[in-house]
């Protein structure tokens, strides 16, 4: 009898731990972006890409929910340099190097970052672009440091200039409860690569949801024979450049010299 009841009293534990784990009313997303591959031309640009989403809740309640679309461009390392003016002449005096950062940061809200949690719970889960990390080469050490760094802030500063890092406080909105929609600008100086589009849908502080999708950025028609070119066939796309540079001034010196 008591080996039954021990029995008893082990499933029942495991079944709690079960329904904590996977709550019954858990909610989900559901996302889908207008396209999956953006192809970059000659005369390209820019251009938008919409996410639409919805909330699946097994058990619909009267939540405030809140929603956070970052997307990621392909890692690529970034020196930021400071310059001093030495005896007249402004030169490089000191340099950062930022190490595998997003070449592309869009941060796009339902409501400004500042009132979707507390400071440490936007810096946990890296809400908000200067929240994100940006990891950096300081000596012989490998972090991030304090968003008031110096050479952090110009960092930020020239991709926002450049139109490849943007925040957007009220970029998600709402089309009912729970459908919803956020447009993601691309630039035209927007690198190729894959992109990651990750939604995470809060409420009250907490995060209730994640989920993630992709979209491949990639040039195509003659840029694309190029930059093939150049990444499979360095060598020969090297001497092919130049052979077309001297041409080309051997051709110009013909036609416009004055004798």
């Amino acid at each position: 009898m008591s080996a039954r009841k021990g029995f008893i009293f082990a499933c029942a534990t495991v079944s709690a731990a079960l329904l904590s784990a996977f709550p019954l009313n858990a909610e989900r997303l559901v996302t889908s972006v207008s396209t999956h591959r953006v192809l970059i031309s000659s005369n390209f640009t820019g251009t938008d890409i919409v996410l639409f989403g919805s909330i699946d809740d097994d058990k619909p309640q009267d939540k405030g929910y809140d929603l956070v679309v970052t997307v990621l461009g392909p890692n690529e390392n970034f020196v930021t340099r400071r310059k001093e003016r030495i005896l007249g002449i402004w030169i490089n005096y000191d340099s950062r190097q930022f190490l595998e950062v997003p070449s592309y940061l869009s941060v796009l809200t339902s409501r400004p970052p500042a009132d979707l949690g507390p400071p440490e719970f936007l810096r946990r889960n890296r809400i908000g672009v200067v929240n994100h990390t940006f990891q950096q080469r300081v000596g012989t050490d490998f972090a991030d440091v304090e968003p008031q760094d110096a050479f952090r802030s110009a960092f930020l500063r020239v991709k926002e200039r450049e139109g490849l890092f943007n925040e957007e406080p009220q970029g998600v909105t709402f089309l009912t409860p729970t459908l919803f929609r956020a447009t993601v600008p691309i630039p035209g100086t927007a690198p190729t690569g894959v992109y990651r589009v990750e939604t995470m849908l809060l409420s009250e502080g907490k995060i209730l949801a994640r989920e993630e999708t992709a979209v491949e950025v990639v040039k195509t028609g003659f840029e694309e024979l190029v930059a093939r070119a150049a990444r499979d066939h360095g060598f020969i796309y090297g001497i092919s450049t130049a052979f077309l540079a001297i041409m080309t001034g051997f051709l110009a010196s013909f036609i416009f010299r004055t004798d």
